[in-house]
């Protein structure tokens, strides 16, 4: 843990330089988020506005609140557009589906403006192993709609009423950076070759544009320990959390686990694996793990001496101890380690293997072999990887991949 904290502040003094006072900020890349009625349209392009508006209607659709939101979020990316062009800015929007490693090289800064899922799938581009480039372009979230949308990600919430005012604060270098580690991750195998992805956020088959990362011959060691040959690095990076589990989410997930490159092979049989960042543990991480006042009224019941007056007032406290515990789940957005996760992992006969497998830890690295049968490695919820039978993969931390993010109070 201390070599990696160091390589991040080596990292960090590599772009010392790049100081907010010294941030140029000329072109603004604004990527907006596919609203629900933009969903709808794209699901049926045949129908003209008020056939589609009939048709969600026949489907119990409340149709007058999904145009709202819809223009909620239309009307305020127009503030946030005009607020950025008012500094002198040059801006250019992209959806979903024009966003482009080209585009991205263009900006100063990315602009993701909606939800969490607008700013992880505009993370996920900003990787310097998709845009195959070292450039750093930093990003900053707005929420478009703080009354429907928690947006952890995005700038407080009062600038959702404000735009114009950290847009003035950002062109004048009233800021600060924050670099949010991310998760790397490797394919291993024979060939090196790399699967075919897929884009959940379109909720259909399409498939992701393929970034040609060059494969690797694994190290004599690792081939070793790895039985495998070659290796290739998957060019999305997760700032969220890496999950591996079966795609029909009643089938048993069966991995294999080495954490840390040690010598034990961990054996488990689960809901499916999470393996999450700093930042992802306000998010999954914290919702597999967390507990409720119930749970902890349940557990003081357990105990020999439930009736004393020591856990009457404990369970009277349930509710502040269950926050304290949820609140422990949380670690630094740049912290370089990474914790996983083993959702409802069976434990009964000779599961898991060894018996001393923690559910949940901290480590470096995480090596995983599937022996799923329709398994997917899915990067913060929106790209998916076949991972099935036999398929190995090393999660793991780089510095240099942080994130760069504009942070405002």
């Amino acid at each position: 843990m201390l070599k990696s904290k160091q390589l991040l502040q080596q990292f960090s003094k590599e772009y010392a330089k790049f100081t907010p006072n010294n941030f140029k900020l000329k072109r603004a890349l604004v990527v907006t988020k596919l609203s629900r009625y933009e969903f709808e349209q794209l699901r049926h392009p045949e129908l003209s506005p008020d056939q589609l508006q009939q048709k969600l209607r026949d489907r119990g659709t409340d149709v007058e609140m999904v145009l709202y939101l819809h223009k909620v979020h239309k009307d305020f990316e127009r503030r946030v557009v005009q607020s950025f062009q008012d500094v002198g800015c040059e801006v250019k929007l992209s959806s979903r589906s024009s966003l482009s490693k080209d585009v991205m090289s263009w900006a100063d800064v990315i602009v993701p403006v909606g939800g969490d899922g607008t700013f992880l799938l505009s993370a996920g581009r900003a990787s310097p192993l998709f845009a195959l480039s070292q450039q750093k372009t930093p990003i900053v979230g707005f929420n478009s709609d703080p009354l429907h949308s928690e947006g952890r990600l995005m700038l407080p919430k009062h600038y959702s009423d404000n735009p114009a005012d950290a847009v003035s604060r950002i062109k004048s270098g009233d800021f600060k950076w924050m670099h949010r580690s991310r998760v790397r991750t490797t394919m291993l195998g024979s060939n090196g070759k790399i699967p075919e992805s897929t884009d959940l956020f379109r909720h259909t088959e399409v498939k992701m544009e393929q970034v040609t990362t060059a494969p690797e011959m694994l190290d004599q060691d690792m081939a070793y320990k790895y039985k495998a040959k070659m290796k290739r690095i998957l060019p999305y990076l997760a700032l969220n959390e890496v999950f591996i589990g079966e795609h029909l989410s009643a089938r048993v997930s069966h991995l294999q686990l080495v954490l840390d490159h040690q010598d034990v092979v961990n054996k488990t049989k689960c809901s499916g694996l999470c393996v999450s960042t700093g930042t992802g543990s306000t998010s999954w991480h914290t919702s597999i793990n967390r507990i409720t006042s119930r749970d902890v009224d349940d557990l003081l019941c357990s105990l020999p001496n439930s009736s004393s007056e020591d856990v009457k007032l404990m369970r009277r406290n349930a509710e502040e101890i269950a926050q304290r515990y949820n609140q422990g789940l949380l670690f630094a957005p740049d912290d370089p380690r990474l914790c996983y996760s083993i959702r409802e992992q069976i434990c009964v006969g000779v599961w898991p293997s060894p018996k001393t497998f923690k559910e949940r830890d901290f480590v470096q690295t995480v090596f995983v072999k599937s022996h799923c049968i329709d398994a997917n490695l899915v990067i913060d919820g929106s790209i998916s990887f076949p991972f099935n039978d036999g398929a190995k993969a090393l999660l793991e931390v780089h510095p240099e991949d942080a994130l760069l993010t504009i942070a405002l109070d």
